[in-house]
């Protein structure tokens, strides 16, 4: 990428889709080793985890014990907030001030959701994530070192290579990966029959099975996301590592279609922004209108 920009920016632009499609791959390496899964001793896993947040710019302790709670308690809607998106029902919407709606509709827009908040998440929140008041000195520890790695890299390569080609280089893949990243793991859990409940009704089995999708991606697609498509599964049992995610799928073929989603059809995930807890199932704005004018209708 460094050599194309001799020849025009366009063609750096176009590299720097695989290039992000390559450090999403190496998220998703960090992923499993922070379910333990990448290799078989727990230290190789956590050190090859912590180098890797150096290049993905997410500390290692902090986000393996985010992710870890948002295993424990995904599709839980009493414990919502930590490690994953935030998605209201339509009853806490409803009875939200206005200023506040206008605050959740922004949050939901597209160009927040996959856009400026991954720029904002990866470059910004990482350096100091929220989880640490809640976290002991090793992941302070390990979000201070990780801070210093990447200042270190980008410090060496701007020396080498000179400020302003790096940051051409650079800041498109971090930024596109970072998009990626937060759009996969949107789509894995965000469909519009994905599963939440309250207590005592949740399930942690019933939320892996049916609040995970299987996102159905072309084969190069599958390599780039190291298999995490197949998330219902990789969910049910976080210790299979990405490379055995297929293997289940054709040991067990009924698990194909369980909460399949296609490319295309993950698209129209976007728009569906509310629990509705009667039709026990996710929703748009524009539904959530249309049934007020039609109850006001009926009224």
């Amino acid at each position: 990428m460094l050599a194309a920009l001799w020849f025009g920016y366009w063609l750096t632009l176009i590299m720097a889709v695989p290039a992000a499609g390559f450090l999403v791959r190496l998220f998703m390496i960090q992923h499993d080793c922070g379910h333990g899964a990448f290799f078989r001793r727990r230290s190789a896993n956590d050190w090859v985890g912590r180098a890797l947040g150096a290049l993905t710019l997410t500390p290692y302790d902090a986000w393996r014990r985010s992710h870890a709670i948002h295993h424990a308690s995904s599709g839980n809607l009493e414990h919502r907030g930590i490690g994953d998106l935030t998605t209201l029902t339509v009853r806490e919407y409803l009875a939200l001030s206005r200023w506040r709606r206008l605050g959740y509709r922004l949050y939901r827009n597209p160009i927040v959701m996959f856009g400026l908040g991954p720029a904002y998440l990866f470059i910004v929140q990482h350096r100091l994530p929220s989880e640490l008041t809640r976290c002991g000195w090793r992941s302070w520890a390990s979000a201070m070192l990780t801070n210093a790695a990447i200042a270190l890299i980008i410090v060496s390569m701007m020396w080498m290579v000179g400020v302003r080609p790096f940051l051409l280089v650079h800041v498109p893949i971090t930024l596109l990966a970072a998009s990626i990243g937060v759009w996969l793991f949107y789509v894995q859990h965000q469909f519009e029959h994905t599963y939440w409940a309250g207590n005592p009704t949740w399930s942690l089995h019933e939320a892996a099975l049916h609040g995970s999708s299987h996102y159905d991606l072309p084969g190069i697609l599958r390599w780039f996301t190291a298999n995490i498509g197949v998330h219902h599964v990789h969910h049910l049992c976080s210790r299979i590592p990405y490379y055995r995610l297929a293997c289940v799928l054709r040991d067990y073929p009924e698990l194909k279609d369980v909460g399949r989603l296609t490319l295309l059809q993950s698209l129209a995930c976007v728009r569906l922004v509310l629990w509705d807890e009667g039709q026990q199932r996710l929703i748009s704005f524009n539904e959530l209108r249309q049934t007020h004018a039609a109850g006001g209708r009926h009224a």
